[in-house]
């Protein structure tokens, strides 16, 4: 039996938490990948999953082999691409992660010029505003704005996207239009849960970086979501320029404090130190890397 195609089912069957799905991913049958998985079991004489009637789930040896045979099975998946002369025409599966927002708005246009390019490959979109684990859920490429923090990771630079500070015309009228960043600790702020700390916003002020504390009711983990608050009059945001560009033009909201400025934000590709990239990987990162709609702000 080709070794291979032992490690393929055991792959597929813990990244989906199924057989079922593997099985239909390998165009076999789920009873032949179980006997794949079992027989790669009984080689290597570990137990790499626990099975029950509803789920299924890695062991720890089975956590440990999963790590180690992915970036095997993504070379030997390159190898055929190249031997097959297949660079022209992709083929395989990308599985990407994005915030929500930014993934609806900007990425799945861009994704779906790629999707034209290439119809030989499929896009698995995860769109979620939670920090997820790019190398235990499987990713392939994660797109994320905000600065690099995780060593474990590449990455690779797409754009700039700046914060921008706005309020409706409406909360403005009521509450009064803050002169200056420090001002804001008297007026309702939406706090920004992805952030460490979100009572702390920073402001170029003088030429330096200046934390600025805010207090607020609303407290938010999705920046299309606090635009919409900010909009609808009953806060001041901070939000990624895309999620406020068109309200800004419309005058729904007005920006505050353009001249305070922070260094914006990268919008980066990112990916697994360890993880061999995949022609079709790397070719989806030079077309983000090139598409100049993907990190346009226009504010």
């Amino acid at each position: 039996m080709d070794k291979i195609d032992r490690m393929r089912a055991f792959a597929l069957v813990a990244k989906n938490a199924s057989f079922t799905v593997a099985a239909q991913r390998m165009g076999r049958s789920a009873r032949l990948v179980s006997k794949y998985v079992a027989d790669l079991e009984n080689a290597l004489g570990v137990q790499l999953l626990n099975r029950t009637t509803r789920r299924v789930a890695l062991t720890d040896a089975g956590a440990t082999y999963l790590a180690l045979c992915a970036p095997l099975l993504d070379g030997f998946d390159e190898l055929e691409e190249r031997v097959k002369n297949e660079q022209a025409s992709l083929r395989g599966i990308i599985h990407i992660s994005a915030p929500t927002g930014f993934g609806a708005l900007r990425l799945a246009p861009s994704l779906a010029r790629f999707a034209e390019k290439n119809p030989h490959v499929d896009l698995d979109l995860q769109f979620s505003d939670r920090l997820v684990s790019i190398v235990e859920e499987g990713i392939d490429l994660a797109i994320r704005i905000a600065p690099m923090r995780d060593s474990s990771l590449k990455m690779r630079q797409l754009g700039l996207m700046p914060l921008i500070v706005c309020a409706s015309p409406a909360y403005l009228e009521r509450a009064g239009t803050p002169t200056h960043p420090r001002t804001l600790a008297t007026h309702e702020c939406i706090l920004d849960g992805n952030m460490t700390d979100p009572t702390v916003w920073r402001f170029d002020i003088d030429g330096q970086e200046e934390a600025v504390h805010v207090n607020g009711r609303f407290r938010m983990s999705a920046p299309a979501g606090s635009a919409r608050i900010a909009a609808a009059g009953a806060a001041i945001a901070r939000c990624p320029a895309y999620t406020v560009s068109e309200a800004l033009k419309a005058g729904d909201l007005v920006e505050l404090f353009a001249e305070h400025r922070v260094a914006p934000y990268p919008v980066a590709a990112l990916f697994p130190q360890n993880r061999h990239l995949t022609t079709r990987v790397r070719r989806l990162i030079d077309h983000l890397a090139a598409d100049p709609a993907l990190c346009a702000h226009g504010a």
